[in-house]
């Protein structure tokens, strides 16, 4: 399932994809420091998530435990698909060029990165 987020509800859902189930009372408590969310906020955007089909919640003792119903790395994935397309029309290149322009790059990650080329390459060799 493709489920597309805004800036709010992926800080919902890393709660939610951190430790589940969690009640309402829980999430505002989690969330109330970052973000000043009233109770009734929470709950709309649960509302909003179960609606796209990306939270679910199951009726507990006395209040509702809810879940994550898609995984973190799915959804993070057609996200990053998202944004290359839209602001890179594709390019991995560019995107990559215009992190390293911005922000420099380390060491650790240079050597990071040249590790997932090597792997992609011999990925390539091994196909047919």
């Amino acid at each position: 399932m493709s489920v597309e987020l805004s800036a709010g509800e992926w800080k919902l859902m890393n709660q939610l994809w951190q430790a589940a189930p969690r009640t309402i009372t829980q999430l505002v408590a989690a969330l109330k420091p970052d973000t000043g969310w009233t109770k009734h906020t929470v709950i709309t955007m649960l509302n909003r998530l179960e609606a796209k089909g990306a939270v679910r919640h199951q009726e507990g003792g006395r209040a509702k435990l809810y879940y994550p119903a898609v995984e973190r790395a799915g959804v993070a994935l057609r996200e990053t698909e998202n944004l290359l397309e839209r602001v890179y029309g594709g390019s991995l290149g560019l995107l990559v060029n215009a992190l390293v322009q911005q922000k420099g790059i380390s060491e650790a990650e240079r050597r990071e990165l040249f590790r997932i080329l090597e792997g992609a390459e011999a990925k390539q060799e091994d196909e047919p």
